[in-house]
C-alpha cells in the first residue's frame, strides 16, 4: 500500500487544492455516516494524484475550498460517485464540472458486477482490502487498518480510468460513457418540495378525502422538526404511526395514548403533532398535493411492450451490456405510449431507441428466426 498523508490543518489542506486544481486529473472518495443523522456527516476526504495520497479529516477541516479544485480543468474521477456527489454539494455547494465515474465507464465495457474490488482485480490484476467498509468513520484517532483502507479506495482509481478510457475507444464506447456520467453530474439534488413528501410513504395510496391532508401536513412537520434536530425523519415519528394518525387524527393528547406502537411518554412534540394534525384536517382539498396520476383510458399495449422488450432484451445481449442499462421496462412503456423516454435520446436513441419506434409504429416487424429475433423493414418495395 502506497504512503498517504492525513491532512488535519486548514493551510495544508488548501496547498492540496491548489495542487489538485493544477493536475489533469485526480482521484476523490467519502467516507460519511448517515444512519443516525437527517444530512450526511462527512468525515473523511480521499484524495489521490499522480504522486500523491492525501486524506482529509473532514472533522478538523473545512472542505468548501475544494469548490475550487472542481470549478478547475482537472477531471475527478470516482468510483459509484452518486452518494459523494450529495454529500460533496452539501460541503461545497457545487460538484466537479468535469468528472469521470468508473462503475459507469465498467458498465460499458461488459461488466455486470462493477464494484471497485471486482474492476482492481478485472483490470488491474489487484486485490483489495474491503474488511474495513463497516467502520466508524467518525472515531478519532481512526485505526491505521481503516486508513489504509480510505486510501486504497483511491489509490488506483486514476489508473483504473486509464485502462476503462482505452477499452472504451476500442468499443466506440467512450461517448456513451461520458453521457451516463454527464448524466449523474448534472442530476437535480434539490430538496423535495415538503407538501410531496407523503408520496413517499407506503400505504399512501389507502388514504382518501381529509386523511391526505393529514399525511400531507404531518410529513411536511416531521421533515422540519428532523432537519432542525438533524435527525433522521423516523426517528421523529414513524411511517406506521404517521399513517395511522392520517386515518384516524387524534385531537388531545388522550388520543395519542391509543395509537399503537406510539409512546406519548417519550415523545417531546405533542403540542406540536397535535397543531400539524388540525391543519392536515382543515386543509382545503385544493391544496392538498396529489401523486400524479397514471394516464386514464390507455390503450391495451402490453403486447406491444412485450416486444419491444423482447427486442430491447437482444440487442443488450449483441452489445454485451446488462438489459437495465440499455433500458428498463417503464423505458420502453414509455417510448410506446410517446412519453418522454430515455430510449429516444443520445446514445440508446442511435443503438435501438429508432428501431424500438420502427416497429411500435410498423414500419418494421420482428420475425423470430430459431432462437433469435430478426427485425425487417416492412417498407413497400
Amino acid at each position: 500500500m502506497a504512503d498517504f498523508d492525513w491532512i488535519t490543518d486548514q493551510a495544508k489542506f488548501e496547498q492540496l487544492v491548489d495542487e489538485l486544481s493544477g493536475t489533469s486529473g485526480y482521484a476523490l472518495d467519502t467516507e460519511f455516516h448517515r444512519e443516525r443523522t437527517y444530512l450526511p456527516h462527512l468525515a473523511v476526504v480521499q484524495l489521490a494524484t499522480r504522486d500523491r495520497i492525501a486524506l482529509v479529516d473532514a472533522l478538523a477541516v473545512d472542505v468548501h475550498p475544494l469548490s475550487r479544485a472542481f470549478q478547475s480543468d482537472a477531471v475527478c474521477v470516482m468510483h459509484a460517485g452518486s452518494q459523494d456527489l450529495e454529500i460533496l454539494e452539501l460541503a461545497t455547494g457545487t460538484v466537479p464540472a468535469r468528472m469521470f465515474d468508473t462503475q459507469i465507464a465498467a458498465l460499458f465495457c461488459g461488466y455486470r458486477t462493477s464494484s471497485l474490488g471486482k474492476l482492481a482485480e478485472g483490470f488491474l490484476g489487484l486485490q483489495l482490502d474491503k474488511s474495513a467498509q463497516l467502520s466508524d468513520w467518525t472515531r478519532r484517532p481512526l485505526p491505521d487498518a481503516d486508513l489504509r483502507y480510505a486510501a486504497s479506495d483511491v489509490a488506483h482509481l486514476l489508473e483504473l480510468r486509464d485502462t476503462l478510457i482505452s477499452q472504451l475507444d476500442e468499443r466506440g464506447r467512450l461517448q456513451w460513457a461520458e453521457e451516463e456520467i454527464e448524466r449523474l453530474r448534472s442530476k437535480d439534488r434539490s430538496s423535495p418540495d415538503p407538501e410531496t413528501l407523503w408520496w413517499k410513504l407506503r400505504g399512501k395510496t389507502k388514504l382518501n378525502g381529509k386523511a391526505r391532508g393529514v399525511a400531507q401536513e404531518l410529513a411536511a412537520w416531521r421533515d422540519q422538526v428532523a432537519k432542525t434536530r438533524n435527525r433522521p425523519p423516523r426517528t421523529v415519528l414513524s411511517d406506521m404511526v404517521l399513517l395511522a394518525l392520517a386515518q384516524r387524527p387524534a385531537r388531545n393528547a388522550e388520543q395519542l395514548r391509543g395509537v399503537r406502537n406510539f409512546d406519548l411518554r417519550r415523545f417531546k412534540y405533542t403540542e406540536q403533532l397535535l397543531s400539524a394534525i388540525d391543519r392536515g384536517t382543515q386543509l382545503p382539498k385544493s391544496a392538498v398535493r396529489l401523486p400524479p396520476k397514471k394516464p386514464e383510458n390507455l390503450p391495451n399495449v402490453d403486447g406491444v411492450i412485450a416486444l419491444c422488450l423482447a427486442w430491447l432484451a437482444q440487442r443488450a445481449g449483441e452489445e454485451d451490456l446488462d438489459m437495465s442499462v440499455l433500458g428498463t421496462r417503464d423505458d420502453v412503456t414509455n417510448l410506446v405510449l410517446g412519453q418522454h423516454s430515455r430510449l429516444s435520446r443520445g446514445w440508446r436513441d442511435s443503438l435501438v431507441g429508432r428501431e424500438l419506434r420502427s416497429i411500435i409504429d410498423g414500419a418494421a416487424a420482428l420475425r423470430v428466426n430459431g432462437t433469435t429475433l430478426e427485425l425487417l423493414d416492412r417498407a413497400p418495395s
